[in-house]
C-alpha cells in the first residue's frame, strides 16, 4: 500500500472517530440529571424532639367532699388566693352533731354496762376465793358442785368483764369516727395557692369525692409560683430524652415568646394504657414528659396550650450532610457498584469482600446508607454513617471528608439517580440556618 493512501485512510478514520465522539457528547448531554449540590462543611447542630402539650402548676389539689350534704358557707372565689389552713367552704353539720351526740350517749352507756360487769366480776372472784378457801380448811362443808358452780361463775363474769371493755371501746371508736365525719364537714386550704377552679355554689349539695366521678370536685388550690409544660411524647422519640434536658417552650397565649424549661419527669407507662387502647397496632402511644419552666416573665395560667422542643444534644463545629442528601440503596444495587467509586471508604469492605460475604455496610439483605458524591461531572454512592439531626442537616460521623461535594436536591432528583450517572449543576445550596 502506497504512502499516500494510508495517510488517506488515516484521515478518514480520524473523522469517524470525531464524527462519533461529537454525536457521543450530544447524547450524553441529553441524559444528564439537574441537581443541586452542596460542599460538605463543619456546623452547630442541635438535636431536638418536638412535643405538644399544656401548661399546669407544679404543685396542685383538687379538693373534693368526704361526706354529703348541702353547702352553707361558702367563703372563696375564683382566682382568689388563699393561705394554708384558710376556710374555704361548710358542709351542713346537723346531722353530724347528732350522729356525735348519739355516739357519746353510746359511749356513755357501755361505759356503764363495763362497770356493772367488772363489779360482778370482782363479786364472783371473792365469792370463789372464798369457796376455794374454806374447801381446802373444811372439805366436808362444801360439795363438789358448789365449788365447781363457784369457780365456773368467777369466769364467767369475768368473761363478760372483758366483753364489755370491748364495747367501751368500740363505742368509743364511734365517737371518734362521728366526730371525724363532723370535722370534714369543714373545708379549709391545704395548701397556699390559688382557687383556679370553683365548681360548687352556696346552697348546692356536694357529694362524696371520687376519682370516675369529676361532678364531685368541688374546686381546686394550686400554685402559681412554679409552672410545668406537660408533654405528649411519642414512644420513639422518649429514649432520646433525660432528665435535665433544655427545652424551648412556645405558649399559644403568648406567640411572640419563647420560655426556657428542663426536663424534670418523664413518665414510666404511656399515657393511655396499651390494654385499653382500641387497636393496639394502630393507635399511637405517647409517655408524659414534665418540664419546669425556669422563672417565666408572665403569669401564666393553667391548661394553656403548648408546644415544646427537648434539646437532646449539641454538635458544635461538626461535619454536616443536608439531611434532603441521604437517601438509601438497596442491596443488590449496591453490590453492583464498582469497587472504587463505591469502596474507597475505611467502613467499607473491598469488592471482593463483599463478593465472597455477600454483605455491604449494612449487613446481608439490608438498604445501605449513603449520599450521592460529585466526581468529575458524575454522581458516586458512598455509604456514610450519620449521627445526630439538625433542623436541616445530619452530622457525619465516617464517610465523607470536609470540602467534598455531594447532591443536595431535588429530592426526586437523588431518589432516580444511580451510581455513575452524569449530572449537571443548575443550583448550589446556599448555607442553610437549619443546622443550628
Amino acid at each position: 500500500m502506497s504512502r499516500g493512501k494510508k495517510i488517506l485512510i488515516g484521515v478518514a478514520v480520524a473523522a469517524v472517530l470525531g464524527v462519533m465522539a461529537i454525536l457521543a457528547l450530544r447524547g450524553s448531554g441529553g441524559n444528564q440529571t439537574e441537581v443541586r449540590v452542596e460542599k460538605v462543611q463543619r456546623r452547630d447542630l442541635v438535636a431536638r424532639v418536638a412535643a405538644t402539650g399544656h401548661i399546669e402548676p407544679k404543685r396542685l389539689v383538687d379538693i373534693s367532699a368526704d361526706v354529703s350534704g348541702r353547702v352553707v358557707e361558702l367563703n372563696v372565689e375564683e382566682g382568689d388566693e388563699v393561705a394554708e389552713g384558710d376556710l374555704l367552704l361548710v358542709i351542713d353539720p346537723a346531722r353530724f352533731e347528732a350522729a356525735v351526740q348519739r355516739a357519746e350517749a353510746a359511749l356513755a352507756e357501755a361505759q356503764a354496762r363495763e362497770a356493772q360487769a367488772r363489779g360482778n366480776g370482782e363479786q364472783a372472784k371473792r365469792d370463789w376465793e372464798r369457796i376455794r378457801d374454806l374447801k381446802a380448811r373444811l372439805p366436808e362443808m362444801v360439795t363438789d358442785t358448789e365449788f365447781e358452780q363457784a369457780r365456773t361463775q368467777a369466769e364467767v363474769q369475768e368473761a363478760l368483764s372483758e366483753s364489755a371493755r370491748h364495747s367501751v371501746e368500740m363505742a368509743r371508736a364511734g365517737l371518734k369516727e362521728a366526730q371525724d365525719n363532723l370535722a370534714k364537714t369543714v373545708i379549709r386550704a391545704p395548701m397556699s395557692g390559688r382557687v383556679t377552679r370553683l365548681n360548687v355554689e352556696r346552697g348546692e349539695t356536694a357529694i362524696v369525692g371520687t376519682m370516675n366521678n369529676p361532678g364531685s370536685l368541688l374546686l381546686t388550690v394550686a400554685d402559681l409560683s412554679v409552672m410545668e409544660a406537660v408533654m405528649e411524647v411519642d414512644e420513639t422519640d422518649v429514649p432520646e430524652i433525660s432528665l435535665g434536658d433544655s427545652v424551648v417552650v412556645n405558649v399559644d397565649a403568648y406567640p411572640d415568646r419563647e420560655f426556657v424549661a428542663y426536663v424534670t419527669q418523664i413518665g414510666n407507662s404511656s399515657i393511655i394504657p396499651r390494654s385499653q387502647t382500641q387497636s393496639s397496632s394502630d393507635q399511637a402511644i405517647d409517655f408524659e414528659v414534665r418540664a419546669t419552666l425556669h422563672d417565666p416573665d408572665v403569669e401564666l395560667r393553667p391548661d394553656l396550650s403548648a408546644s415544646a422542643d427537648v434539646v437532646t444534644d449539641v454538635r458544635p463545629g461538626t461535619l454536616a450532610i443536608p439531611i434532603i442528601s441521604l437517601t438509601l440503596l438497596g442491596p443488590e444495587e449496591f453490590e453492583r457498584i464498582p469497587n472504587e467509586s463505591a469502596a474507597d471508604t475505611a467502613e467499607t469492605p473491598a469488592e471482593g469482600e463483599r463478593s465472597a460475604s455477600g454483605e455491604g455496610p449494612g449487613g446481608e439483605g439490608d438498604e445501605v446508607e449513603g449520599v450521592f458524591v460529585v466526581e468529575d461531572g458524575r454522581a458516586r454512592f458512598r455509604p456514610v454513617e450519620v449521627g445526630i439531626a439538625g433542623e436541616s442537616y445530619f452530622e457525619v460521623l465516617s464517610g465523607l471528608e470536609e470540602g467534598e461535594t455531594v447532591v443536595s436536591g431535588t429530592y426526586q432528583a437523588i431518589r432516580d439517580l444511580k451510581d455513575g450517572a452524569l449530572i449537571k449543576v443548575v443550583e448550589t445550596d446556599s448555607a442553610r440556618a437549619g443546622g443550628r
